[in-house]
């Protein structure tokens, strides 16, 4: 605002303002400083996937050994052609499956952390795992009762993907194409098929090694 005199009378003129150059920042102070934020993917959502795993993965390692047979009888009433007993797998086998997957799905969420959750392979991971959360609930309806993973299916896998995929996009995280999700979910069952048969091959190394291992023998193929 300036005031000019003009024959001992003051002229006041009004203010003038000049629009911001197109792409410049015109934001400052605590919105700006949030809007930065945004854009950070805190580790609880790349490492949390792991730890989302260990939680469900646990539930599956107690209940998984020997419940093809304890649950064989109602299986077999519903489902009389299906050979429920060669699904059977023992504790070692499940631990050794168990273990070959973290190594995997660290490996996933390690890429997750360094890209901040732009690694195709990571965003693949996480599609797959909310997938994956949804076939236990299929499982467990279709036999209509508790089948190994059914608990944490709906608690933990579900929730965080759901979680995860929001904190993704409220950072500018950029969904992964079509394409690549499509891949991860066809992924899953070959993973876990070749861990499967890995933890069969190293199980049934040790029974020929002469050690004792548990009851019942590895029969999930």
């Amino acid at each position: 605002m300036r005031s000019h005199a003009h024959g001992g009378v003051g002229r006041v003129t009004a203010p003038t303002w000049t629009a911001p150059a197109p792409g410049a920042a015109a934001v400052s102070g605590p919105a700006s400083a949030g809007a930065a934020a945004s854009g950070v993917v805190p580790a609880v959502v790349t490492w949390g996937l792991l730890a989302a795993w260990a939680v469900h993965d646990a539930e599956e390692l107690v209940t998984m050994p020997g419940w093809a047979g304890r649950a064989g009888p109602r299986l077999r009433r519903l489902f009389p052609g299906v050979p429920w007993e060669r699904l059977d797998v023992s504790r070692a086998h499940t631990t050794v499956a168990i273990g070959l997957m973290g190594g995997a799905v660290a490996a996933l969420s390690a890429a997750g952390a360094r890209t901040g959750g732009r690694s195709p392979a990571f965003q693949a991971a996480l599609t797959a795992f909310g997938l994956h959360g949804v076939v236990h609930l299929a499982q467990a309806a279709v036999p209509r009762g508790y089948t190994p993973g059914a608990v944490t299916a709906p608690l933990v896998v579900i929730p965080f993907t759901l979680w995860a995929r929001r904190r993704l996009r409220e950072a500018g995280v950029p969904a992964p194409p079509r394409g690549s999700s499509a891949v991860g979910a066809l992924a899953v069952p070959l993973l876990l098929a070749g861990v499967h048969a890995a933890a069969h091959a190293v199980t049934r190394r040790r029974d020929r090694g002469g050690r004792p291992t548990s009851r019942p023998r590895d029969r999930w193929y």
